[in-house]
């Protein structure tokens, strides 16, 4: 299962997060005079606040792991001849296709590999896994998060367009761990729950937690303790 990058000694200072919060808000939304409105897309709804990924060592490990990285199923993998065969057709089939065809190629292909506990496979109750050690292992949610984080930038989507989110799921009441991709109209799902990739707004059970890229890592707030939120609309 997911495990939550320690967060009591932050929620010490939620107070005062949450007045910060309440400001971008307020100016955000209401703006300067004659400034140009911008409204930017909110991770499930809520306010984000950017730092540094060196707190998150399972996550710089696999950084660390993949900076030779050469792609999926290349010569030196120890994936199977099938599994290369598999994700080469894929990559033909795909590689021009609309950016949410690639996002729902890639979120079905991975979920087909099994759910396995990180206690299975690693003797630990949570360990964050390369892309490789998912091929041979497969995993759990964050995972499956990370194989498909690494699968669409070698589809050619940008690293800063791509976050695993650590989520709080409010319905089974369990952490869980998903990946989010910016595109132009919308914050779109890849879950290994479901094949569907639907948008951020669907989800009112996720809450999350933290969020990753290569580059950085954000904490999450809901203002004034809100977990459901409505998409934006774009007004012109």
């Amino acid at each position: 299962m997911l495990f939550f990058q320690s967060i009591r000694a932050v929620r010490a200072t939620v107070l005062c997060v949450l007045f910060v919060a309440f400001f971008v808000i307020g100016t955000e939304e209401s703006g300067f005079a004659g400034s140009k409105k911008v409204v930017k897309q909110k991770i499930f709804g809520t306010v984000e606040f950017k730092g540094k990924i060196s707190k998150l060592p399972k996550w710089t490990r696999v950084l660390a792991g993949m900076k030779q990285w050469k792609g999926y199923f290349s010569s030196k993998s120890k994936a199977s001849q099938t599994s290369k065969a598999g994700w080469k057709l894929l990559k033909k089939q795909i590689a021009s296709k609309p950016e949410m065809d690639r996002l729902r190629a890639v979120n079905k292909y991975f979920n087909q590999w099994p759910y396995r506990l990180d206690k299975q496979n690693y003797g630990v109750t949570d360990y964050w896994a390369t892309p490789i050690e998912f091929l041979s292992k497969s995993g759990d949610c964050e995972d499956y998060a990370i194989a498909k984080y690494y699968a669409l930038k070698e589809l050619g989507f940008s690293k800063d367009k791509m976050r695993i989110v650590a989520v709080r799921d409010s319905i089974r009441g369990i952490g869980h761990a998903v990946l989010v991709v910016y595109l132009s109209d919308d914050v779109y799902v890849l879950d290994n729950q479901t094949v569907l990739v639907l948008s951020h707004a669907k989800y009112k059970h996720y809450v999350p937690q933290y969020s990753v890229n290569e580059n950085f890592r954000w904490f999450h707030v809901a203002p004034a303790k809100k977990t459901t939120y409505k998409k934006p609309i774009n007004k012109k």
